[in-house]
């Protein structure tokens, strides 16, 4: 059976590290809640605890295992607050497209629960574990991977002008990555060559933030939103890379 490596923990670590540290330095999200959440102020700075402490856990293999079980149910949390904007507005894809932001955080977090965990874990927790436990972040990742593509055809002016001014034809890169999305979701959901899928995913989003978010953070490192984007950026690519390692390669089998 496959492992996830060190580097990619260590990576999908200091995002979440880093979006604990926004919620503290700017006392916001830095992927919304939602504003009913009751005690909102309170509760980011509480959820920002959970992420640095459980970004840190993870940084060390003794406490890895400690932090993944801090750290899954918050992003779980998390998640299912954007999902009541998707039941009353399905049509709106941006709604779909924010549940996935998450959705791939969560997805990270839920592969390295699943290698992490054991037979101490108890029956109850047996399906989040092993096989059943990695089949479960991989379609967290597909679906996600889906909605994050056609964000690009729904939103393609808003997608186009975050092409760098150097690239030629940014409506053609803005559809072929929205395709390469889509094409890595269905990749990753339908078992077609899903480890390469997860894996040149978590390459492309590495490259977009390395060519959009630093240099927007260099040039403007006074904006909140670019600090956000970055990280957030940065800890969904991570989250990928995670979930890549946790899929057997070629010719090993992933029992359900």
């Amino acid at each position: 059976m496959n492992q996830i490596r060190p580097l990619a923990r260590t990576t999908f670590a200091l995002g979440i590290i880093g979006l604990g540290a926004l919620g503290v330095v700017y006392g916001d999200f830095a992927s919304s809640w939602p504003s009913w959440v009751p005690w909102r102020q309170p509760l980011l700075y509480a959820a920002s605890a959970i992420m640095l402490l459980g970004g840190a856990g993870l940084l060390l293999t003794r406490t890895a295992r400690i932090a993944v079980r801090l750290l899954l149910p918050y992003l779980l949390i998390w998640m299912a607050l954007r999902i009541p904007y998707v039941v009353k507005a399905p049509q709106v894809e941006v709604n779909w497209l924010a549940v996935g932001e998450v959705a791939v955080l969560a997805a990270g977090a839920w592969a390295l629960f699943a290698e992490l965990g054991g037979a101490s874990d108890g029956a109850s927790l047996q399906f989040a574990t092993g096989d059943r436990g990695r089949l479960v972040a991989r379609l967290l990742l597909g679906l996600s991977l889906v909605w994050f593509g056609l964000s690009h055809f729904f939103y393609l002016k808003q997608t186009v002008s975050l092409i760098p001014a150097y690239f030629p034809f940014p409506t053609g890169w803005a559809y072929l990555t929205g395709a390469a999305h889509t094409a890595a979701g269905l990749g990753v959901l339908l078992s077609i060559y899903p480890r390469l899928a997860a894996t040149m995913e978590a390459a492309m989003l590495g490259i977009f933030t390395a060519l959009v978010w630093i240099p927007a953070v260099v040039t403007a490192p006074k904006v909140q939103g670019n600090w956000s984007e970055f990280v957030l950026s940065w800890a969904i690519g991570a989250g990928a890379w995670v979930v890549a390692g946790s899929i057997p390669a070629k010719g090993e089998t992933q029992r359900v």
